[in-house]
């Protein structure tokens, strides 16, 4: 595989979007105006959170994740997530790049991609804390879907608790819910508890909002990554008192209506969003409280040489769309660490691109 370039031009970003540059890159929202929206910057914390009900402990937690990496003040985060061999296995998610059976390679990722901070496992940041716990900010991902049953199910249970992220130094805990599975209520109510925990004792909190219903699959059309279901999502996420929302990037919409469950309306499909991907994206953040909790978008499963163009795609769709930022795992580290370090610098890139605005 050939190495990547460590930065992104603007001519590079226009051969990575491709056919789609122009439409990308050049389009304005067209259903939900910017202005009604609180975007990221350099002052965000202080727009959002100083007059919250979030401790002077958090807020410092929150102040050293929008401080720390390449991105460090810019308003926008670049974490690097590994709990995909929980999720997926290990065999499944590592064998690609065997360095990474040991965890300590994780943290070393993430300090080569200059992340703001690293999602991922009690185990792996157990054995990391003491090496690296002053180097980079860590957020550790409380609960997880052990995919060891058959049939397969989907299920998140408690794989850590709060007390032991706050020992071993931890700076935010992440959890996921699997909304619309038969296991969402509990779910939902052991992360609420989990997430008043946490801000009692000064880390701040990211939900993994997922959709997860076969149910929700209609014509062969997959709903769990539809705009209008992943957007309720996100407004049950941030009702908890999520910081940050980590979501998929929506690729259709319509789940409540195919569906044919639950309360929408109509305005929702004929005014308010598009069949255009920044439009759906900024419907996530429309649900993220108009933006005031950040949205950031996940990059996805690895396909190979494609990764670096559809990470790049995702990032300036997420950014246009008023989002917070891109959560990159598997298409980093199923490589070589300089390839992985290198994607991630450049989708870092159109963060930090002046010319990729807010559409």
């Amino acid at each position: 595989m050939t190495a990547m370039s460590t930065s992104t031009s603007s001519t590079d970003l226009q051969a990575l979007l491709g056919a789609d540059a122009d439409a990308l890159l050049g389009y304005t929202a067209k259903a939900f105006p910017s202005e009604h929206l609180t975007l990221p910057g350099p002052d965000y914390l202080d727009r959002v959170f100083t007059d919250s009900d979030r401790n002077p402990t958090v807020l410092r937690n929150l102040g050293t994740l929008f401080n720390h990496g390449r991105l460090g003040g810019t308003g926008y985060v670049s974490i690097l997530p590994v709990d995909q061999g929980i999720e997926h296995s290990a065999a499944a998610s590592f064998s690609k790049n065997p360095a990474y059976f040991d965890p300590l390679n994780i943290i070393e990722l993430a300090l080569a991609g200059e992340c703001n901070a690293v999602a991922t496992t009690l185990g792996t940041l157990g054995l990391a804390s003491r090496k690296y716990v002053h180097r980079i900010p860590f957020i550790v991902k409380l609960n997880h879907n052990a995919f060891l049953h058959v049939p397969n199910t989907y299920d998140q249970i408690m794989f850590g608790s709060v007390s032991q992220a706050f020992d071993l130094g931890a700076v935010g805990v992440g959890a996921t819910i699997y909304f619309g599975s038969d296991d969402m209520d509990r779910e939902l109510q052991q992360v609420t508890d989990a997430f008043a925990e946490a801000h009692q004792l000064g880390m701040f909190t990211v939900l993994w909002c997922y959709l997860r219903n076969s149910a929700f699959t209609k014509d062969g059309v997959n709903y769990e990554v539809s705009a209008d279901l992943t957007g309720q999502a996100n407004h049950l996420g941030v009702t908890i008192e999520a910081d940050i929302i980590k979501q998929k990037q929506p690729e259709n919409n319509g789940g409540y209506t195919a569906v044919g469950f639950g309360r929408t309306d109509p305005l929702v499909y004929d005014e308010l969003t598009t069949d255009n991907p920044i439009d759906l994206t900024r419907w996530q953040v429309v649900n993220c409280y108009a933006g005031r909790i950040g949205l950031i978008n996940s990059g996805g499963e690895s396909k190979g040489d494609s990764d670096l163009a559809q990470a790049v795609r995702t990032a300036v769709i997420n950014k246009r769309a008023g989002g917070m930022g891109l959560i990159v795992g598997r298409k980093a580290f199923q490589r070589p660490m300089a390839e992985g370090a290198a994607l991630i610098h450049s989708v870092q890139d159109v963060y930090l691109d002046q010319e990729v605005t807010v559409a």
